[in-house]
């Protein structure tokens, strides 16, 4: 495949992600590496750039598969060096899909310095990475190439394997790739095997629809219609909110992808005002995931209607961002011990369903309100639930 082949030697060759290359380089030139994760899309650069900076180092590389990887395997590796004054780069790609286990057994070797640890995700290491291995690495988070960036990579592979290309094949070639560096060089290299001269109608032969995720055509980007359908909806606009579903649909994008922002809209704009919202939509999630299209265009329309006809609250989605913003600020609050089963004060603890589902007690240590009802819909029928229980 050319995107094997020209991969870039040097980090000056190296297209996108400048902050990220910026950092390595004083890394490189100060002779020390960080363990690290690299977490962003596909074909973004993270294999590239650990492969650089390890031939930079004098590092022996090796490139591994956490989805197919044996622990016994890195011991393997690792007892190769020993007694040596050389360390091994262990790239270490789908790092997520290491388990527990087998993350955990990097922790050591990383706390002695038998190895240079880089993974690769498109996770989000927050949640897909051991709090462990989180510690000991740093995170840098890649971006899909911009538009002008995949720009630069024509200019360099029209000069090294001089062919020509027409403006709306330009075009088509980098917004169909949605910022995938390896998606455009391969969709280029199969357009030169048919003739040297590009056009837009060759290009669309061979990718007749854009990558999943883009879901757009071209000034109009994936990130810009996703973001009005979900306007749309949260302003209870029915029409418009379908209006940009099947601008989606037409441009190619994933119906699973939309059914999840679909699911995410259900907790972070219905909420309680219409519990039955999120059911709605984790129930389309699901089919869509069996149907597909063209049917599942229908099942998604049903979730947009029930959506943006529903009552719409936040307080959920505020509520747990002010909770989390509580606990990142401030140290953690004393579990008071009644509530710990192995506590002797455990006596103390008052079990509400002796008390008709409701007694006074301190569940923490300080007193803490995160949780604002706006009293919209169903939220309503919770508050006064509440506060009948707390009066009984």
């Amino acid at each position: 495949m050319l995107s094997a082949n020209i991969r870039p030697t040097s980090l000056d060759e190296i297209v996108g992600q400048d902050e990220i290359v910026a950092v390595f380089r004083k890394f490189v030139e100060r002779r020390e590496l960080p363990h690290a994760l690299f977490f962003g899309p596909a074909g973004c650069g993270k294999t590239t750039l650990a492969k650089v900076v390890a031939s930079k180092m004098n590092h022996e590389f090796f490139e591994l598969d956490g989805a197919n990887l044996k622990t016994e395997e890195i011991r393997k590796i690792l007892a190769r060096f020993d007694g040596t004054l050389f360390k091994p780069l262990l790239f270490v790609d789908e790092f997520h899909r290491l388990s527990k286990t087998q993350q955990e057994s990097l922790l050591i070797p990383l706390e002695n310095d038998r190895c240079v640890l880089f993974g690769a995700t498109t996770e989000n290491p927050k949640f897909a990475v051991s709090s462990g291995i989180r510690s000991r690495v740093l995170t840098f988070e890649f971006k899909a190439l911009t538009q002008e960036d995949l720009a630069k990579l024509l200019e360099i592979l029209q000069a090294k394997f001089k062919f020509d290309i027409d403006a709306d094949a330009r075009e088509f070639l980098a917004h169909s790739s949605y910022g995938d560096a390896r998606s455009f060089v391969n969709l280029l290299h199969y357009a030169l095997l048919l003739d040297s001269h590009v056009t837009k109608k060759t290009l669309q032969t061979l990718r007749s629809n854009t990558l999943s995720g883009e879901g757009a055509k071209s000034s109009d980007t994936h990130y810009e219609l996703a973001s009005a359908l979900i306007k749309s909806l949260r302003g209870s606009d029915v029409d418009a909110s379908l209006y940009y579903l099947a601008r989606l649909i037409a441009a190619g994008e994933d119906a699973a992808f939309l059914a999840r922002r679909l699911v995410i809209f259900a907790s972070e704009d219905v909420g309680n005002a219409n519990p039955n919202a999120l059911n709605i939509a984790v129930n389309a999630m699901s089919a869509v995931s069996k149907i597909g299209y063209p049917e599942a265009r229908i099942t998604l329309a049903q979730a947009v209607i029930y959506l943006a006809s529903s009552p719409k609250s936040n307080a959920a989605y505020t509520a747990i961002n002010a909770a989390l913003k509580f606990v990142s600020e401030n140290p953690p609050l004393a579990i008071p011990r009644y509530l710990i089963n192995t506590d002797e004060a455990k006596s103390r603890y008052l079990y509400p369903h002796d008390f008709g589902g409701w007694v006074e007690q301190e569940y923490t240590s300080k007193p803490v309100e995160f949780y604002k009802s706006n009293g919209v819909g169903f939220e309503a029928t919770l508050d006064a639930w509440l506060e009948k229980l707390k009066r009984r």
